[in-house]
């Protein structure tokens, strides 16, 4: 009689875990991506448009670029040369604050400089730059974003790879 009850209840258990299987799932929420490219009409850049997710994980920080007193540039005769309108003590130049680990400027396979900028919330476009020389943990700039724009100071390689990776 026990082996009856045993066999039924090895038979209901099965049944119920099928049955169960065949329940309807509920909607998975879509994930969502953590970053969007959209090519910048007329350009061959891209905009960076990241989840609010990934940008905290990612720890990006910005700041300023600004105007500042720069002391005179230790020239060579073939810096004269080349560049006769060299910088003069006291004079204000464009700077970009760099970190200890010098990742705000970029450099692209053709050897050209680049930053982030940050035009609005969550939003980064590449930026190429013209470095003049680089004075501790600053770079004196001779072209790039005007004094004020936000420049990515950390994880602008992570955005780099973001935008050549989603292409």
């Amino acid at each position: 009689m026990q082996r009856s009850h045993r066999r039924w209840a090895v038979i209901l258990i099965v049944v119920g875990l099928g049955v169960s299987a065949c329940t309807h799932k509920s909607e998975m929420p879509a994930q969502s991506k953590p970053a969007k490219t959209e090519v910048v009409q007329g350009t061959d850049l891209s905009r960076v448009t990241l989840s609010p997710k990934a940008a905290e994980r990612l720890d990006i920080k910005t700041a300023a670029m600004r105007d500042e007193q720069v002391k005179a540039r230790k020239s060579s005769a073939a810096d004269v040369a080349a560049k006769p309108t060299a910088v003069a003590a006291g004079a204000k130049e464009r700077v970009v604050a760099m970190s200890s680990t010098r990742k705000v400027v970029l450099y692209d396979a053709k050897g050209k400089t680049w930053v982030y900028t940050n035009p609005e919330p969550l939003v980064f476009v590449r930026h190429a730059v013209s470095i003049d020389y680089i004075d501790g943990d600053r770079a004196v700039l001779t072209d790039g974003p005007v004094s004020g724009t936000a420049v990515v100071t950390v994880g602008a390689a992570e955005l780099l790879g973001t935008e050549y990776g989603r292409k």
